[in-house]
């Protein structure tokens, strides 16, 4: 499965012990063409295939049986990396209706009542570890995707998400402890 080879250092000839990759070109073309077909963006098609690459490695350190067929085993892998991105795509979608929503005023709430909910989501949000507030203001007050979070603060999109996730539970949490929602 994952070929050794040594390679020589650039500068003083000393010789390194080196994994191909476990990728050939043909076998990372299928895997690209399975996460387009599954739906997974152009944009996010380098991460898949990485993420395929990953779990090859992970396999082979881990002392596992090599599978029969590369090619079809990262297929199958990747198909499952775009089904995981719709979820956590939806995932996304709802956690982002769901803040909006709290965001939004009940249908025709008092002034009282307006005031009350953005005091203690405003509590809730000066409660939040300053990284979780910073992604959640940046996502649903400043209305940036992910991907521009994630490069605006120089951390990975799974960290993004990670902390997005938290943040809203905290608040979550925190908005029904003072019973506002």
């Amino acid at each position: 499965m994952l070929r050794r080879k040594a390679r020589r250092d650039q500068g003083g000839g000393a010789v390194q012990d080196v994994l191909d990759d476990p990728l050939d070109a043909a076998q990372e073309r299928r895997v690209r063409a399975v996460l387009a077909l599954g739906g997974v963006p152009q944009a996010d098609l380098p991460d898949g295939v990485q993420q395929v690459r990953l779990r090859l490695l992970e396999r082979a350190a881990s002392g596992r049986e090599a599978p029969r067929d590369v090619s079809a085993w990262a297929a199958v892998v990747a198909s499952n990396l775009a089904m995981d991105w719709h979820r956590a795509k939806k995932r996304q979608e709802r956690l982002g209706e769901r803040l909006a929503s709290l965001r939004q005023p009940a249908a025709h709430p008092s002034g009282e009542e307006t005031s009350l909910l953005s005091l203690a989501v405003a509590r809730g949000l000066d409660e939040l570890p300053d990284a979780q507030r910073q992604v959640l203001v940046l996502r649903f007050y400043g209305d940036l995707p992910v991907r521009d979070i994630a490069e605006e603060l120089g951390i990975p999109e799974g960290t993004v998400k990670s902390r997005l996730h938290t943040a809203v539970r905290a608040l979550r949490a925190r908005l029904h402890e003072d019973e506002v929602v």
